[in-house]
């Protein structure tokens, strides 16, 4: 078997038959005929192969070793082979997932091999949809342009916005930067670089480049302040755990004196807090030595406390005891009787000495409290009656009342005499004023 070795692709070796003479289909010569029906390609008694093309016939090969069905059955696969690839075409094009400019590159290929191939088939049928497919791929590809120059200019816009913000924040004062928030955003922006880089669209060289380098400057402003920073805070962080350590050995060394050391604690904890910082960790470990230096001397305090709320246990009940023995005094109609017997009770109370702790010494003392105010009252309203200076103004008051009485009596008789009985209702007004108040003071 042989073909035309320049108008047919290579394709895998097709296993050729016994030479044999072919069986003509016909005996007499027969003049070619229009085809109909689909029938695109002939077969003569030579084995050669033709395809029709319009009105005309054309030359595609020879298949000298077969049947005609087998001659033309092989020149259609090299059709079925083209229309696959016109085929596959449309459907990336119809699906969008290939680039419209590829695709009409891969187009221009197919239709150089459609044009004048040795196939068997509506070859122009294949060109026709070729140029049709072209003519949509030049638009999509031309809105694919369109397209990537708006991402473009796009992504320029993104790493531009991301180098203003990072030479504004290079445009800081150094001290006064909050450099952990400031390092996290530096991070954050330079991670978005990364990702606008690996994913977006690529920029033009020299945009690229430009850019880069502004960002790249500003990140270096940036990593220079904050080495400086960070260099300049850890001498101060230095000089305060100097600071800190000297009060530790000074607070460890008030051990020896236990709670009594405690005043002296508590002057070296208000040195402690205008030290300065010292960093997180150095301050966390250097408080805890600090704080268990000071805890030493509360600790002491504690066990004398709780050692005297211990001992305080009978002092509480002996003065409940006082208590219960005190409440009858309030009823003691003898003055002098509740004034002594209140006077024992509180040399006994204050005998019993201090309570631990101090509440329960408070809710005490407020109970017999109340006992002492009502005596106290009590003393006061005596004193207040049997008072001489008090007694001699009462005293002239009665005298004056009484005056006063006999006056307005006389003047009432000599109204009633005369009939005037305005006279009358102002002397008795003013008289049973002056009776009221006499019978106030007690006469």
């Amino acid at each position: 078997m042989t073909a035309d070795a320049e108008n047919t692709p290579p394709t895998p070796p097709v296993p050729s038959p016994p030479t044999v003479a072919l069986r003509k289909v016909q005996t007499a010569p027969v003049e070619p005929a229009s085809p109909s029906n689909g029938d695109w390609g002939r077969v003569d008694d030579a084995g050669v192969v033709s395809v029709r093309e319009g009105d005309d016939w054309r030359v595609v090969g020879e298949y000298p070793d077969g049947t005609p069905a087998e001659a033309l059955a092989y020149f259609e696969r090299k059709y079925a082979d083209l229309a696959g690839e016109v085929a596959l075409l449309e459907a990336r094009h119809r699906g969008g997932g290939a680039s419209a400019s590829d695709l009409r590159a891969t187009a221009s290929t197919v239709r150089e091999k459609t044009v004048g191939a040795a196939a068997v088939g509506d070859l122009q049928g294949l060109v026709a949809r070729l140029d049709a497919l072209t003519g949509a791929l030049e638009q999509a590809a031309a809105a694919e342009s369109a397209a990537a120059r708006e991402a473009v200019d796009a992504a320029i816009a993104q790493r531009t916005s991301l180098v203003e913000r990072v030479e504004e924040l290079a445009a800081r004062d150094p001290k006064s930067v909050q450099w952990k928030q400031t390092t996290a955003e530096l991070n954050e922006l330079f991670a978005q670089w990364q990702e606008q880089q690996q994913n977006g669209p690529r920029l033009p060289k020299s945009v690229a480049q430009k850019l880069w380098k502004r960002f790249r400057d500003a990140r270096a402003v940036l990593d220079r302040a904050r080495r400086e920073f960070y260099s300049e805070l850890d001498e101060v962080h230095k000089a305060a755990r100097a600071r800190k350590t000297a009060l530790i050995e000074r607070a460890e060394a008030l051990a020896s004196r236990g709670e009594d050391g405690i005043g002296a604690y508590r002057d070296l904890l208000d040195a402690w807090k205008s030290a300065g910082r010292a960093g997180k960790k150095a301050d966390d470990a250097l408080w805890a030595r600090f704080k268990a230096a000071g805890d030493v001397l509360y600790g002491a305090r504690s066990e004398r406390e709780s050692a005297e709320v211990e001992a305080s246990r009978e002092k509480i009940e002996a003065r409940r005891t006082l208590l219960e023995e005190a409440k009858p005094i309030v009823d003691e109609p003898d003055l002098a009787k509740a004034r002594a017997a209140l006077t024992a009770v509180q040399r006994r109370w204050d005998e019993i000495g201090r309570i631990f702790p101090r509440d329960k010494e408070r809710a005490l003392d407020d109970e017999l409290r109340k006992i002492e105010q009502n005596v106290r009252g009590r003393e006061d309203v005596d004193w207040k009656r049997n008072n001489p200076e008090t007694k001699a103004r009462a005293n002239d008051m009665t005298r004056q009342l009484t005056d006063a009485i006999a006056k307005l009596e006389q003047e009432l008789a000599d109204a009633q005499a005369s009939g005037d009985a305005r006279a009358v209702a102002a002397a008795t007004e003013a008289l049973d004023a002056r009776k009221t108040w006499l019978k106030a003071l007690g006469g």
